[in-house]
């Protein structure tokens, strides 16, 4: 009777999957098609794509043993073998996960579509997968007919200048078949079509080191055109122009800001006609009086210009534009996540502060905007500022902001209810001081637009304690409020910049929570672009501070970020891509070091704020900056060695694992004692020195005995940037999961739970930036959405829940699943959507009994730890272990076995 229901199950499944549109066949079907971490990507310029597809079944155990895909130019033409353009035939592999076309070269702007098949473990065929496309964009720099065009006579004015409108009319008069828009701007730009703006994409063409890189973005606009049209555009100063670094510095890339956009209409009768950017084009300024990254933005709607992008207006009265020489062979197809508006959110709670302030709660650190709804009289002026915090008194706090004045004005047309949003400015904030309200504010007169590089969510971690569960939101919202086009340290102050040393201690939390691996694709080849000729990585990237350059630990995300993207996306390319900046990299510190292999005496931000350095009653807890930097200089060079023995590289493999090697046994004799104590006595120091593997096999047991020790003895941590994210996964790799899980539960100053119990919704860049009786830190430095401390969300993951990956099989092809229930802790879950599929972690203890469900995704397989567990008793689905499996070890207090993929669950006593 089972296996009948268990047939009508499968084959009702199967039907309804069908139906939905999905490739069925035994119970197996293809799903979710990539093409370079994109769904039906437009506008790429990758000459080689990779492409990736997902296997769902309703069994157990099913593996890829082949796959066929095909390419054709429309999707009728998939079935028809003369006219596909590549056909891979049946290969005999399992790999599905980054599948390089091998077809022939494709044209610029030549959209093909693909699907694919696979054969199972049974050598079982299913369907093939319903079509995917990908689109190229333009692909040689002699295809930009286009010029860049700039708004003649602008008014010379110093600081932000208000935001150009160009538009230009055009008509279409046959019947179209496509057509596609390529645009780009120095600075920031909005683009319109006959009144509708193109796209949903902010802050485009996006940040990159536009010396040398700029990205423009392709719009499929078919649907937009009408026999008479007008084409409208607005820029605004970003990045390119605008204030940006420390020194409130304007015109960093330039000083004129300036657009190109190339229009291709394709008719239905096979012609062909290209609409682009030249001195035929109109422009003038408008209601954006004043846009500012940092400052914020003026907006006056008197000055608003209905209909301005339509075909209908009358532009007679508008100015002149002159072409810019500016290269063209600098353009780029972006390989990045673009930045959306993604969530919404209402205030809590209208404050009156002490001070008389009228302050919108917004309940939570965001980073965007607000949109406010207001009605008013001609000419009244309403003001918004932004701020993270309040003071200890209850008033709007803004010192931390330094420079930045965060702050958009909106003068009011008065016409009814008016809705305003900015464009070209972004703030770090959950409190909104309002000022001029025509009225007296409501809750529903603002509403908070949190925008970020609009990643796929893949992790999630939830436990028994509330506090961690909050811990576990900051560090996901610090991720948001952070990762706006590159990796930014903060959102709020004049600063948000792409610092690489927060980017590389990060990057492994990152990559659980968020899909992140077309976001660093494009942020390591700006590393790569703004890297100096002898090989130094600079501070931040893109570099706004003057080729400021050379620190151990943040140069080091050049090495450590790609690694990171190979670990969690199998993505080798990567590595390739990115293995002359690397290698560059380790050749710098080679010279730096010299023959002595030490690397001393350079200046480096070390281990920047530990705890220590703000505490004169703990001047032990200082690690020493050359320690530091030689302990990254040895495992940068392993990094090498590891990454071109994977490329085939064998002469540099032997070259960089014998220059670590001597690295590591300098580090020895300068840094450690005969009895294993290291010169600094410090956890970062420890830390390094057992994460890195530095230590001579005889000492590395005492050495974690001082890591611990020096724990036990505080009862806090001590560290910074640079041993924070590597603490307590030290702790717990040499038995002190104990002392690590006594750091993860401290709740007082310094700790990552003390700032949730003053009311953190984000991570903070110091353990006080609020301090227990409600001051705050030195305003200079004192972020409250700072990602770098969240770190500790791998341990989360791969330690508490159990996920982790298996270096010899990136990607999850292969992975570890091994919780450790400890810390008082009841249960904990961890979910990650890999690019195999869902894999889940999730145990409980209920009395005496463990229990364990995990999920393992098709196409992959995992070893599986049960802690605390004898092979006697435990169960799989209620059934014995022994009686359903043979594939398992009985470990001296834990039992070990293998499975593919299916949903299982362990119970045992503990």
């Amino acid at each position: 009777m089972r296996r009948i229901i268990h047939w009508v199950k499968s084959l009702t499944v199967g039907l309804i999957l069908s139906s939905l549109g999905f490739s069925v066949a035994g119970n197996t079907w293809i799903q979710e098609l990539a093409c370079e971490y994109h769904t039906n990507p437009v506008g790429i310029d990758v000459q080689k794509p990779r492409l990736s597809w997902k296997i769902f079944s309703d069994k157990e155990k099913v593996l890829q043993s082949a796959y066929e895909i095909r390419v054709a130019d429309s999707p009728s033409n998939l079935n028809r073998k003369n006219r596909l353009i590549w056909e891979s035939g049946k290969v005999n592999s399992n790999q599905s996960v980054n599948v390089e076309y091998q077809g022939p070269e494709l044209e610029s702007m030549q959209r093909v579509y693909w699907q694919v098949r696979i054969w199972d473990n049974q050598n079982k065929a299913t369907k093939w997968s319903e079509p995917a496309y990908w689109e190229t964009g333009i692909l040689k720099p002699e295809l930009w007919t286009a010029s860049w065009i700039t708004m003649e006579n602008e008014k010379e004015m110093e600081g932000s200048k208000p935001s150009h409108f160009l538009r230009k009319e055009f008509s279409a008069p046959k019947k179209i078949e496509s057509a596609r828009i390529y645009v780009s701007a120095l600075g920031l730009y909005e683009l319109y079509l006959n009144g509708e703006k193109i796209g949903d994409e902010l802050f485009t063409p996006g940040w990159t080191s536009y010396n040398k890189r700029i990205q423009y973005q392709t719009y499929d606009v078919t649907s937009m055109l009408q026999p008479q049209n007008s084409l409208g555009a607005i820029l605004g100063d970003g990045w390119y122009r605008g204030n940006i670094g420390f020194r409130n510095q304007n015109n960093y890339y330039g000083d004129k800001i300036a657009l190109i956009a190339q229009l291709h209409i394709t008719y239905s009768d096979g012609s062909a006609e290209t609409i682009g950017t030249d001195e035929t084009w109109k422009a003038t300024t408008g209601p954006i009086i004043f846009s500012d990254i940092y400052n914020g933005e003026t907006y006056d709607a008197r000055l608003e210009m209905p209909d301005w992008a339509t075909s209908s207006f009358e532009d007679s009265n508008w100015g002149t534009v002159t072409k810019l020489n500016h290269p063209k062979n600098t353009l780029i197809a972006p390989q990045g996540v673009p930045v959306k508006a993604v969530e919404e959110i209402s205030p809590i709670e209208i404050i009156t502060t002490p001070n008389g302030e009228t302050v919108f709660d917004m309940g939570q650190n965001m980073v965007g905007w607000v949109r406010l709804k207001v009605k008013g009289s001609r000419g009244d002026s309403v003001t918004l500022k932004f701020a993270e915090v309040l003071d200890k008194d209850g008033n709007f706090y803004i010192e931390n902001l330094r420079a930045a004045k965060a702050t958009d004005v909106y003068i009011l047309k008065g016409d009814g209810e008016e809705i305003y949003e900015p464009r070209f400015t972004f703030h770090g904030f959950r409190f909104v001081k309002i000022e001029d309200f025509p009225g007296t504010p409501q809750l529903g007169d603002i509403t908070g637009v949190v925008i970020y590089s609009d990643m796929e969510p893949t992790g999630t971690f939830a436990c028994s304690d509330p506090l961690i569960n909050q811990l576990q939101h900051n560090i996901q919202w610090g991720q948001k409020g952070n990762f706006l086009d590159v990796p930014t340290d903060c959102p709020q102050r004049d600063e948000r910049l792409g610092w690489t040393g927060d980017a590389q201690v990060f990057a492994p939390t990152a990559a659980f929570n968020f899909d992140v691996a077309a976001f660093y694709t494009k942020w390591m080849k700006d590393v790569a672009a703004d890297q100096a000729p002898d090989g130094k990585v600079n501070h931040v990237v893109p570099d706004v501070l003057n080729g400021a350059a050379g620190s151990t630990a943040w140069a080091d995300a050049a090495i450590i970020v790609p690694w990171q993207t190979y670990l969690a996306y199998g993505d080798k390319r990567i590595l390739e891509v990115q293995y002359p900046s690397m290698k560059a990299w380790v050749e710098y510190m080679k010279n730096r070091a010299g023959d002595d292999y030490l690397w001393i005496g350079d200046t480096h931000f070390g281990d920047w704020l530990a705890f220590a350095t703000t505490r004169s009653d703990y001047p032990g807890a200082t690690t020493e900056k050359d320690l530091i930097a030689t302990a990254y200089y040895a495992h940068s060079s392993k990094l090498l060695a590891e990454i071109a023995k994977i490329l085939g590289n064998t002469g540099d493999a032997e070259k960089y694992s014998t220059l670590s090697e001597n690295v590591k046994n300098a580090f020895i004799n300068e840094f450690v004692t005969p009895a294993g104590r290291l010169v600094s006595h410090t956890q970062t120091a420890y830390s390094l020195a057992l994460a890195f593997n530095l230590l001579p096999e005889n000492l590395v047991p005492k050495a974690a005995e001082y890591l611990a020790g020096d724990v036990d003895k505080f009862k806090h941590l001590t560290t910074g940037f640079v041993g924070t994210p590597l603490l307590c996964k030290t702790l717990s790799d040499h038995g002190y999961e104990d002392l690590a899980f006594m750091l993860l539960n401290r709740k007082e100053y310094p700790s990552w739970l003390y700032p949730v119990t003053q009311g953190a919704t984000t991570i903070w860049e110091r353990w006080d930036g609020q301090k227990p009786d409600g001051t705050f830190q030195n305003a200079g430095m004192n972020s409250f959405n700072h990602y770098a401390y969240g770190a500790i969300g791998e341990w989360l993951y791969n330690y508490v829940a159990g996920i982790q990956i298996d270096p010899e099989n990136p990607g999850y092809k292969h992975f570890f699943l091994s919780p450790h229930p400890g810390g008082g802790l009841t249960h904990a879950k961890a979910v990650y959507k890999s690019m195999y599929g869902e894999i889940k972690s999730a145990w409980k203890i209920e009395g005496d009994q463990m229990i364990y469900d995990v999920t393992i995704p098709a196409n992959t397989t995992a070893t599986i730890t049960l802690p605390s567990a004898s092979l006697n008793e435990v169960l799989r689905n209620d059934a014995p272990l022994k009686s359903v499996s043979d594939n398992f070890h009985q470990n001296e207090g834990s039992v070990t076995l293998r499975l593919g993929s299916g949903d299982y669950r362990f119970s045992y006593p503990m």
